[in-house]
């Protein structure tokens, strides 16, 4: 110990003060271009690298917040049951499960809210990829047959954002039979006659491609999402061919007809909107009857008939 660690370095500190921590969560790297982008920056662009343009994954509700009006409302879903297999694998399943619900702060992969875009009441079920890569399970599939009957009930859109790697396998053939149950959620929402809309993320994949994210009736993507059923590599060892560039990507689907748009993230609120002014009708007011003006006489509706000539008499 001497004067510069006992009186030297404390008079320093007290004169400019304690060290400021600094977050480390204040510069976000580019996946794509390896820019590093200011986190205020990166929230004004909607998550998308002012730099190359890429789009980079959102939550759900970060996604609600872009896509909805002020005001939306999450709605609580059902229960599904936990660990129904009572599946283990290097740990239980009951406890990864745990721990996804701890991390995200919410039940599953899906969050359900209803609210409105530029005034047009919608339902919205959005995928958490990371819950668990927002793979469809049993709470999956009962919180998308909660937005459809919540949707014909609201008599309201129904827009789904995906984001997933398919079934659970923890839940086995349970995750299977959502497949189809999901399909039939939709059906109900066609046959109410409200359009049913898919805005495919990256990445969608696995059975809930195969399901109900290929049944909406307009199929938007955002730029670069991967889509697909099964992975690139296993395609290509099934086929023997070397897979063109950009398979899977959203404007290789578009280009050949499997999509209907690809739009960028800061317009898919008002394309959104757009849409849903064309699918549906407006609704129309009860017309208030046309007040006459002060001291006007009122017009005969008719003219009295004039009897028919008998003609001259017999």
């Amino acid at each position: 110990m001497n004067w510069i660690s006992e009186w030297a370095l404390p008079k320093i500190k007290t004169l400019f003060g304690a060290p400021r921590e600094v977050p480390d969560n204040l510069w976000h790297k580019c996946s794509a271009c390896e820019q590093m982008i200011f986190h205020r920056d990166l929230e004004r662009s909607l998550h998308v690298c002012p730099h190359c343009g890429h789009h980079m994954r959102v939550g759900a509700r970060q996604r609600l917040d872009y896509t909805l009006d002020e005001g939306w409302q999450r709605i609580e879903l059902p229960k599904a049951p936990a660990d129904p297999l009572r599946f283990r694998d290097q740990r239980r399943y009951g406890e990864r499960l745990r721990e996804a619900q701890a991390k995200a702060g919410q039940e599953d992969a899906v969050v359900v809210a209803h609210g409105a875009i530029e005034g047009n009441r919608v339902v919205a079920a959005v995928f958490e990829f990371s819950f668990m890569g927002g793979s469809m399970g049993a709470g999956v599939g009962e919180a998308l047959v909660t937005a459809a009957r919540l949707a014909v009930l609201q008599d309201s859109p129904l827009i789904v954002f995906t984001a997933s790697g398919g079934a659970r396998m923890q839940e086995g053939a349970i995750s299977l039979m959502q497949m189809p149950r999901t399909v039939i959620a939709t059906r109900m929402v066609k046959e109410a006659g409200l359009p049913f809309i898919v805005v495919l993320a990256d990445p969608t994949t696995g059975g809930v491609t195969a399901s109900f994210a290929m049944l909406g009736d307009i199929q938007i993507a955002e730029p670069g999402a991967m889509i697909g059923f099964a992975g690139a590599r296993v395609i290509e060892q099934t086929v023997r061919e070397k897979l063109p560039e950009g398979f899977q990507r959203a404007e290789y689907l578009l280009e050949h007809g499997i999509l209907d748009m690809v739009v960028k993230r800061p317009d898919m609120r008002a394309t959104l909107a757009r849409l849903i002014g064309l699918l549906r009708l407006p609704e129309r007011l009860p017309e208030a009857p046309v007040a006459e003006p002060a001291g006007a006489v009122p017009l005969p509706l008719a003219a009295p008939a004039e009897p028919e000539s008998a003609g001259p008499a017999a």
